[in-house]
């Protein structure tokens, strides 16, 4: 399969393209790095992508920015960087994506252990968490063609702890390489409007 991995240079991405290139064409996404480069907050930036790249099998996106903060300072504004980016930037990676997935391809998106496990200051997050677990659940009943999304929902990694640990106390960290687990199974698999919880 060709598969696209956005987000491929980040802590998770790029182990979930690693094991997904011992079996599949794995085309790396990122910011600045990568095989090709991608802003998903533009819907222009993510067709050019999608222009360059052409049909697909599979799409995993490891990415999205959300804006941590505490609840009685968050402004308007600060919504909007998660919604612009973790939530429409994934969504619309699979709205525009559509239109070049092969039959009976996938899209896996992220949302995360805050969806249902908040901390301080991570109302945003827990916010934006959700609607992707919604939005997996409630699109892939009307995907056409056979073309399958689900989520996976990690929690804290392991290898993210040094810089953020510290908002999650009592969190027992995941290792990545098992995070990644879940994103080969939603890619290799056939379940479809599934949130892949890994805590």
């Amino acid at each position: 399969m060709k598969v696209i991995v956005v987000g491929g240079t980040g802590t998770i991405g790029k182990v979930v393209a690693r094991e997904l290139h011992a079996r599949h064409d794995v085309i790396p996404v990122g910011y600045q790095g990568g095989e090709v480069q991608v802003d998903i907050t533009s819907t222009d930036s993510i067709r050019q992508m999608f222009e360059q790249i052409g049909s697909f099998d599979a799409l995993v996106s490891a990415t999205g920015k959300v804006h941590f903060g505490p609840f009685a300072e968050m402004t308007e504004n600060d919504y909007y960087v998660g919604i612009r980016s973790k939530l429409m930037g994934q969504i619309n990676l699979v709205l525009i994506g559509r239109e070049y997935i092969q039959d009976y391809g996938s899209f896996t998106l992220t949302s995360g252990v805050l969806s249902h496990d908040p901390i301080r200051f991570g109302s945003s997050a827990s916010l934006v968490n959700a609607a992707i677990d919604g939005f997996v659940t409630g699109a892939a009943i009307e995907m056409p063609r056979g073309i399958r999304i689900n989520a996976v929902s990690p929690g804290i990694v392991q290898e993210s702890m040094e810089s953020i640990g510290e908002f999650f106390r009592g969190h027992e960290p995941v290792p990545v390489a098992r995070v990644a687990l879940a994103y080969i199974k939603s890619v290799e698999g056939a379940l479809t409007g599934r949130v892949f919880r890994v805590v």
